[in-house]
């Protein structure tokens, strides 16, 4: 299992924007050492429920920090686990049914 990785930053957005959603963004180091690609669906892990969000890369970003947007349940300075959904694991099946 890899290190967590820390909220660096939190978008929150408004009903009018042109952006919304869920979102995470992190180096692409650290995604590359979890087998993750820009623009992939994740599960972000915080600490009080767990979210599907698509992944961007971002190296500005600080080695092992991550910005999300729109993810409830996290705030900045928590840590999350982000890994790549396994659908052949039925807790994976079970939350898309």
């Amino acid at each position: 299992m890899h290190q967590p990785l820390q909220v660096v930053g939190y978008v929150a957005t408004r009903k009018d924007d042109a952006e919304r959603g869920p979102k995470v963004w992190m180096r692409g180091d650290d995604a590359a050492a979890r087998m993750l690609q820009d623009g992939e669906l994740v599960w972000i892990y915080g600490p009080r429920r767990q979210q599907l969000a698509p992944l961007a890369i971002d190296d500005a970003l600080p080695r092992g920090g991550v910005v999300v947007r729109d993810v409830v349940g996290v705030a900045v300075t928590e840590l999350v686990r982000i890994r790549k959904p396994d659908f052949d694991r039925a807790e994976d099946r079970r939350k898309y049914v």
